[in-house]
């Protein structure tokens, strides 16, 4: 079916795929801190403290929390390293490299928004 534009309507069975993968997506990468993680890793592996230094204002306890979800859903791997101290280390998955381009876009959106925003201003 058309509507006056002539642009076909989606079915409702589209939209809801359609709504239902973005809310997916959105359960996974949702959140204050798991992008920060994620772009942090994006630049190469990092141990627990220089994540907690380079996502500015996360507390310990939540960047603990937000890696183990993120290891869950397969984005990024830790390694044990048999040393003394015992060092930990993080890394993005080859499934975690696959939201380069999600990254990229959220990245060029923003600094469009931003100067769109600020010459109102």
């Amino acid at each position: 079916m058309k509507n006056g534009n002539g642009i076909a309507e989606k079915s409702k069975a589209s939209c809801a795929m359609y709504l239902r993968a973005v809310h997916d997506s959105l359960d996974i990468l949702g959140g204050k801190w798991k992008i920060s993680i994620i772009g942090a890793l994006k630049f190469g592996n990092r141990r627990f403290k220089e994540l907690q230094r380079e996502v500015n204002g996360i507390t310990a306890k939540m960047l603990s929390k937000e890696l183990k979800e993120l290891e869950i859903n397969e984005l990024v791997k830790r390694t044990v390293f048999d040393s003394k101290p015992v060092t930990v280390e993080y890394e993005l998955t080859a499934y975690g490299k696959t939201l380069d381009g999600v990254l990229e876009s959220l990245m060029t959106w923003g600094i469009q928004h931003r100067k769109r925003i600020m010459v109102k201003k």
